[in-house]
């Protein structure tokens, strides 16, 4: 296959005919696929039912700092939570809260709590957003009233160049998301460097917080995964520790709708954030920490489990890179990353071209997350980053989704370049 870019007019044509059949065939067989968002599939959600048998009426319903985990109290978590959660993201329990089910509403809660106290009474307040990136933390700040402020990726994460820039130079600049390990959509995971620069920030901003989502800590499915410097570890070196709140979930480990999640931070935000939740709450599902302390034990249980996941989601990776490789890397018009851990890979199609990309595949039955849905307010500059999702379908959809995928990238690409 010959570079789009090399081709004549009379080549280009040739080519999207031959692709606009291919593409006609595969809308003839009336697919219905599904690559719009990183859900676990079947084969991942059934990993963990023997885990709803863990306790029954004759278990021992107490913890060590709980006499009852059925009735009301427990505002922050049972300490074995704690300890579980500590072993994860390598902090002091006393650091932990455990909540309900959702790291993303923990996060919002935190927004809202900090915008209530911390930030009370300030206007025109903004968020960096490095991008391509996670579309649900974007919404949430833009709920909040945030102006958001998009920060460029690089292979070692945000680009902290600008980010030093920004904070040192604007006050109103409040705070900035981040996925550290295995980012959401492109798998970069911050490198030490970059862990050190965020954690050493002289923001203008006193009140300057970062939003630490290491929700993909433990998803790893290779044998070279990433590390990630500890950033609580960095703070404390720095005199940062209150810049910080991390947040991790069971979501993709057990069940999305039924996981555990938890935030870490300094003793500082702690309280601030127990100031809130003890209007808001009594106490958070005490039954579903224990099921899953028993179920995992300690951070050794949980690795073995993460295993199990792995084994299904690593041949799936390499399905999507393998058929990308093999349909688009020698024409020329896409690019791709290889990530060694999390739920996504992310595709840089010929810029201009990404929304009729989606378009295409959508009108072959394949759905995908929209264009623009990785940078705020929904607006690639270069309409050309998609993120490919390859956790929920079976792996005989997913191989079809992907073919489809790639011709429509191709189609799309010869009518940019036929424009020209």
């Amino acid at each position: 296959m010959a570079l789009y870019s090399s081709m004549d007019k009379a080549q280009l044509e040739q080519e999207y005919a031959k692709l606009r059949e291919a593409y006609e065939n595969y809308k003839a067989e009336g697919h219905s696929l599904n690559m719009a968002r990183g859900k676990p599939g079947a084969e991942q959600l059934a990993l963990s039912v023997d885990m709803l048998n863990i306790l029954t009426p004759d278990s021992v319903f107490k913890t060590e700092d709980n006499p009852d985990v059925r009735n009301y109290g427990g505002l922050d978590g049972i300490i074995e939570a704690k300890r579980l959660f500590g072993e994860i993201l390598e902090v002091d329990p006393e650091n932990i809260f455990v909540g309900g089910s959702s790291s993303l509403n923990m996060m919002f809660d935190t927004i809202a709590c900090l915008k209530e106290q911390l930030w009370k009474g300030q206007d025109n307040l903004k968020f960096l957003c490095p991008a391509p990136g996670y579309d649900r933390h974007f919404g949430v700040t833009e709920y909040f009233g945030f102006e958001l402020i998009t920060v460029p990726m690089t292979e070692n994460g945000p680009d902290m160049d600008v980010v030093e820039k920004l904070v040192a130079e604007d006050a109103s600049i409040k705070g900035i998301w981040i996925v550290p390990k295995y980012s959401n959509p492109q798998g970069i995971t911050c490198s030490d460097e970059t862990v050190r620069r965020f954690a050493a920030l002289k923001p203008a901003a006193k009140d300057f917080r970062i939003m630490w989502d290491n929700a993909y800590v433990i998803h790893d499915i290779n044998d070279t995964p990433d590390k990630l410097l500890n950033i609580f570890d960095e703070v404390k070196k720095t005199g940062n520790e209150d810049m910080v709140f991390e947040f991790c979930s069971f979501s993709k480990v057990t069940f999305p709708g039924a996981g555990v999640a938890a935030l870490a931070a300094s003793k500082t935000n702690l309280e601030m954030i127990k100031k809130r939740y003890t209007f808001q709450t009594i106490g958070f599902d005490k039954l579903n920490m224990l099921r899953h302390v028993q179920y995992f034990k300690d951070i050794d249980g949980v690795r073995a489990h993460m295993q199990k996941h792995r084994a299904v989601l690593q041949p799936r990776f390499e399905m999507v890179l393998s058929i990308l490789g093999r349909e688009l890397s020698d024409c020329g018009i896409a690019k791709w990353t290889n990530p060694n851990g999390g739920y996504f890979v992310s595709v840089d199609v010929m810029p201009g071209t990404a929304k009729r990309v989606v378009a295409l595949c959508k009108e072959a039955g394949v759905v995908l997350t929209g264009a623009g849905a990785t940078y705020p307010y929904g607006k690639d500059p270069e309409d050309k980053n998609i993120r490919i999702a390859p956790t929920y379908p079976p792996i005989e959809e997913l191989e079809i989704a992907m073919n489809i995928f790639c011709v429509c990238a191709r189609l799309a690409a010869c009518e940019m370049l036929n424009k020209h």
